[in-house]
């Protein structure tokens, strides 16, 4: 007999911080906008010009309720308060750059002077469509057709429209980035749960970040307002770290490595990092609910010459075709730079941070060395 899903209940946001802080300017795309030949042109134009100056966006109106979004939350705090032996059973070979799974905290030393270790807590379940063979703890096992309806919405509702609007601003067809990032086909797509620990306010003074300075190697990421303020952003440009303030009723979205790539640097991988919450915010746990866009796995990450506007502007080779290096598949790119980023790493390792991760390709150090790997 089945056994019935344990009730999710509600979910309760903490409120959000009443420091004065910093905020990124950022632009907001209303997505009830693309539903018109005008509204989406237009549409088209302010993605560009959000993925040419922060890399950074909102989104509204994207057609996903709140209730569905907030039950994911619930979702994600279920995972997060089962034991801890429970989750170790689900930890996938690291080693290997598999990265589907649990991934505990501790595995960074943050602060070698101190002894600090990380406390971040990953939870990444993939694209429910027969490729990825993967085992659940009950409580999500319960709730994989509701997880795979939410994934399948975001991709019709959120990344299907921003790729539309890509492609119209890049003035290909309309279908050349749905084409590439399409749910029923394999690539390394994944919705992570992802729980930040809470430290003291004595071990936060020893902090300068809690993750550092990293770039995303997908497409575009989705992230859920989360009221913990911690999501810093580098500006192209004055190179200033600037905050990333929850909006209501949005998404954040941040561009990133491979459309990178395949623009020859057009678009850009926006540089951030989660620094110390402040201080009055400091005293909770930030848990949240993110999904990861990445092209097909057999898609080679060459540059697009397709493009009459990257032509024109003379953007027609990545790094890899500039050094003269074959660019990899998108399966080579993630399982290389996942392998890298859950590596036994050190405080301060200069050679590990700046690393070649495919040949072509070289990390780059983004910020102070006080935490050695994104995520």
């Amino acid at each position: 007999m089945p056994v019935p899903a344990p009730e999710l209940g509600s979910y309760q946001y903490v409120p959000e911080t009443k420091e004065d802080l910093p905020w990124a300017d950022l632009v907001t795309l209303d997505l009830s906008k693309y539903s018109t030949p005008s509204g989406k042109a237009e549409l088209a134009q302010e993605l560009l010009s959000a993925l040419r100056n922060k890399g950074f966006f909102y989104v509204k109106n994207f057609n996903v309720s709140e209730e569905r979004v907030n039950r994911q939350f619930a979702l994600g705090r279920e995972f997060y308060e089962l034991p801890l032996e429970e989750k170790m059973k689900y930890v996938p070979d690291h080693a290997a750059g598999q990265l589907n799974g649990y991934t505990p905290a501790g595995s960074r030393l943050i602060n070698k002077e101190n002894g600090v270790r990380d406390r971040v807590e990953l939870y990444n379940v993939p694209k429910q469509n027969g490729f990825f063979s993967q085992e659940y703890p009950e409580v999500v096992k319960a709730y994989l057709p509701e997880i795979e309806a939410f994934q399948r919405s975001l991709h019709s509702e959120v990344l299907d429209p921003l790729f539309v609007l890509l492609a119209l601003a890049l003035e290909l067809p309309e279908d050349y980035f749905t084409r590439l990032h399409v749910y029923d086909k394999r690539s390394e797509d994944h919705l992570r749960y992802m729980k930040y620990g809470r430290y003291t306010a004595e071990e936060n003074a020893k902090l300068a970040v809690w993750t550092s300075g990293h770039t995303d190697l997908g497409s575009f990421t989705l992230l859920f307002r989360q009221p913990v303020a911690g999501l810093q952003i580098r500006e192209p440009g004055s190179d200033q770290w600037k905050w990333v303030k929850p909006q209501d009723g949005t998404l954040t979205v941040n561009a990133c490595d491979a459309l990178t790539f395949l623009t020859g640097g057009y678009v850009r991988s926006t540089i951030h990092r989660v620094t110390v919450p402040p201080k009055d915010q400091q005293h909770v746990d930030r848990l949240g609910l993110l999904y990861f866009s990445r092209p097909l796995n057999d898609l080679r990450l060459r540059t697009i010459t397709d493009s009459p506007l990257l032509v024109r502007e003379g953007y027609t080779q990545n790094e890899f075709e500039k050094s003269g290096h074959e660019p990899p598949t998108m399966q080579e790119w993630t399982y290389a730079k996942q392998k890298w980023q859950r590596a036994e790493q050190y405080y301060g390792d200069e050679k590990y941070r700046t690393a070649e991760i495919v040949p072509g390709f070289q990390e780059k150090v983004y910020d102070e060395p006080q935490v050695l790997a994104g995520y």
